[in-house]
């Protein structure tokens, strides 16, 4: 007969099975239960990519997964993208995207719906915390595949790994020898941008982006635009930039740029801003957040920027419109579920604070992130950047009505634009261009 002492043995042995086995049952969530698995990731040559690379040494020794890797800039990037894509390859696992551009990836089944992963506790990591993610940059990337149906409803397409909000970048050493304030409309722009270039010959008042190219319309001008109260398209996708309000919007938006603007609008794209800011030759920027941010680590006039919300037509333009560098899984992957382990530590607490402090992952996605002192330190020399944050992240969210033809009909509005600062009048223009695109 067994003792006691031998009984009690037994039993601790039994309940040590039981918990290891609960432990490392197929049912729990381990990092090194894919280690040999490789993953491959196509990337956009981008800060956050180069924010990542530095750790990801760490990944692979966290989960024994190998990680590989090919990078190209941004003027190749798209295009090889949906090379891999359209072919179906499955040569990657993971690559960069925007949301505007799951738009087109989505729809043809290129795309893997990433709901079931996160909600998947086995291969979850459990503090990866889903909801620390900002709302409204998840409900971007959120779509039921109809054309004319608003995000956030729908497959959970990617996660967002960094995001621009589109703010003021004002010179402050300039607005304070003139005893300015952050100009909250485009009326206040044009009476501050006129006192400033008599007292700084050959610095402007505002550079925009002016290209015939879709870049021109997501930033400022959209901002502003849904902050007036206007819209792309309604609900049964008929155009709405010659409305009323569209109308009225793009006179004053050209009228800017034609007072206090450069001569060569038409063709600044977002280098030409930066270098117009970065060398002293502009005094503001409505543009990226991210834009400014850089500006002033980099430049010639670094250390006097400040930001703000931005201007708009009748007072700040409060809801801004957003660029999302996210997260996709190819559908044709042969490896999804350690492309799943990458893709939860990359958009993780974990690295995003890192590559927050450490690197240039900004803005970074996840709220926990931007509520760490040591974050708030990190920008502290960002004059006014983390309150502008807080003014503009409850609203800040994709406002273009999806669409797979986005990139043509913002690239023809940006046309429309042209058109209007070479003479035409506003509203013949944008009825021809409401008409062609209901075509």
């Amino acid at each position: 007969m067994m003792n006691k002492r031998g009984l009690c043995i037994g039993i601790c042995l039994v309940l040590a099975v039981c918990f290891a086995g609960m432990a490392y049952s197929a049912d729990s969530f381990s990092w090194t239960k894919y280690q040999g698995k490789t993953v491959r990731l196509l990337l956009n040559k981008h800060p956050y990519t180069d924010s990542m690379l530095p750790e990801l040494d760490k990944f692979q020794k966290l989960t024994g997964l190998k990680v590989t890797y090919d990078i190209f800039p941004e003027e190749q990037y798209f295009d090889k993208l949906t090379v891999v894509l359209s072919s179906g390859s499955s040569d990657y696992d993971v690559f960069m995207t925007g949301a505007y551009q799951t738009w087109q990836y989505a729809p043809p089944g290129w795309m893997e719906p990433l709901e079931k992963y996160i909600a998947d506790s086995s291969i979850t990591n459990p503090n990866y915390n889903v909801s620390d993610i900002l709302p409204n940059l998840m409900a971007s990337l959120r779509w039921d595949l109809t054309d004319g149906h608003k995000t956030g409803v729908g497959h959970q397409w990617a996660l967002p790994w960094g995001f621009e909000m589109n703010s003021l970048t004002y010179n402050k050493k300039i607005f304070d020898s003139l005893g300015l304030k952050p100009p909250k409309t485009f009326a206040e722009v044009i009476k501050d941008g006129k006192l400033i270039e008599q007292k700084y010959p050959g610095v402007v008042g505002i550079v925009v982006r002016g290209t015939r190219n879709w870049g021109t319309i997501h930033p400022g001008f959209m901002t502003g635009y849904v902050s007036a109260g206007g819209e792309d398209f309604d609900t049964n996708l008929n155009p709405m930039m010659n409305s009323a309000i569209g109308v009225r919007y793009a006179q004053a938006w050209v009228d800017m740029i034609k007072q206090v603007g450069p001569s060569q609008w038409a063709t600044f794209t977002w280098n030409e801003c930066h270098d117009a800011m970065g060398s002293g030759k502009a005094a503001m920027f409505f543009d990226a957040d991210i834009g400014g941010y850089f500006i002033n680590l980099e430049t010639a006039e670094k250390g006097n920027f400040a930001f703000a919300p931005g201007p708009g037509l009748d007072g700040p333009a409060t809801k801004s419109n957003v660029w999302i560098w996210s997260l996709g899984m190819n559908a044709a992957s042969k490896s999804k579920v350690p492309a799943w382990y990458w893709l939860q530590w990359a958009t993780g607490k974990d690295f995003t604070l890192t590559a927050a402090l450490n690197g240039s992952l900004v803005n970074p996605s996840r709220q926990s992130v931007w509520d760490s002192p040591a974050f708030q330190k990190h920008i502290a020399g960002m004059t006014d950047y983390l309150a502008t944050f807080k003014a503009l992240s409850k609203d800040a969210k994709v406002y273009f009505t999806p669409q797979s033809r986005f990139m043509e009909v913002t690239t023809e509005w940006a046309s429309s634009l042209q058109d209007i600062y070479g003479g035409a009048d506003a509203k013949t223009t944008l009825d021809k261009l409401a008409s062609s695109l209901k075509k």
